[in-house]
């Protein structure tokens, strides 16, 4: 019986040498440890906080260098620091006037009067600058007598609203009213002429009724501009509203500012103009939050 012997011969295949300076982890990747990644949602919270880091601070770099002028030109006898006083002396008398009560209460009257007269100015330009907007007839019986008002500065008539009204709070906040309705009432105007002709064909061609026209498709296109010529009006509000404090007035910040200057006490004075500024912006960017949300139907182009 003869035995057939079969030999099999296998050849092993050695690894590639590794690298002198790999460590065991390195050796085997099966083995190498790997560092936990985190959540997705925390991921984008990190890439959102980022984000928001980096805006504040490419948007708060021209004011911080605008400060650090303020504080350093007077010490350094680029300015007379008798009339521009270092900014941290502008601080320092802000932090006075909050801790004794002057701040808030001349802030408060000033932001009542304010307030008062653009409110009373949206509620009256808006719906008259609807119908101007788009009922002809109204507009040509009304152009010429909109277009000699809108050409009379505000100031230039704040001694007839004091002969007529009085220095009391009314001839304030009538001539915060005159002052925010024009720049309200053109942009509604200019918004109701400039929507889409197709949009409106378009709605007409649906058999909308006027009112349900006006709310679909009038006001929704109308809120850009209308809302241009609305923070145009707050901004003018707490200027016109200022320079009439000034005049005749007990309280308010234009009283705080004017009283400021006549006693020279100057750090007072510019913290007054601070508290303004400081006003405005946070007013403005109170409007453009309010605008965003009754405009968020719109798409923007990087979309």
């Amino acid at each position: 019986m003869s035995l057939t012997t079969r030999t099999t011969i296998t050849t092993e295949k050695t690894p590639p040498p590794v690298p002198a300076g790999l460590d065991e982890g390195a050796r085997s990747p099966a083995l190498s440890p790997r560092a936990p990644s985190l959540p997705v949602p925390v991921r984008r919270a990190l890439r959102r906080l980022t984000s928001l880091l980096a805006t504040g601070v490419t948007k708060s770099a021209a004011i911080a260098a605008l400060l650090l002028l303020w504080e350093t030109a007077p010490r350094l006898g680029l300015v007379d620091r008798t009339f521009l006083p270092p900014f941290s002396e502008v601080a320092l008398a802000w932090w006075a006037l909050a801790a004794d009560g002057q701040l808030a209460d001349n802030t408060s009257a000033s932001l009542v009067r304010s307030f008062s007269g653009f409110g009373l100015a949206v509620a009256v330009a808006v719906p008259l600058g609807l119908l101007i907007g788009w009922y002809r007839p109204v507009a040509d019986l009304l152009g010429p007598l909109l277009e000699v008002f809108r050409n009379t500065a505000a100031l230039a008539l704040l001694p007839v609203f004091v002969l007529l009204l009085g220095i009391g709070e009314t001839s304030k906040i009538s001539i915060v009213v005159y002052a925010c309705t024009w720049p309200i009432l053109l942009n509604t105007i200019s918004a109701v002429r400039s929507v889409d002709p197709t949009l409106l064909k378009l709605a007409k061609s649906m058999d909308l009724s006027a009112p349900r026209l006006f709310q679909k498709v009038i006001l929704p296109s109308a809120v850009p501009v209308m809302f241009t010529g609305i923070r145009l009006a707050g901004a003018g509000s707490i200027l016109v509203l200022v320079a009439a404090e000034m005049i005749g007035a007990k309280a308010g910040l234009g009283y705080l500012i004017n009283a400021s200057q006549y006693n020279f006490a100057i750090p007072q004075m510019y913290a007054g103009i601070i508290t303004i500024s400081a006003i405005g912006v946070t007013f403005n960017q109170l409007l453009v939050v309010l605008e965003r949300r009754l405009s968020s139907w719109r798409v923007s182009p990087g979309d």
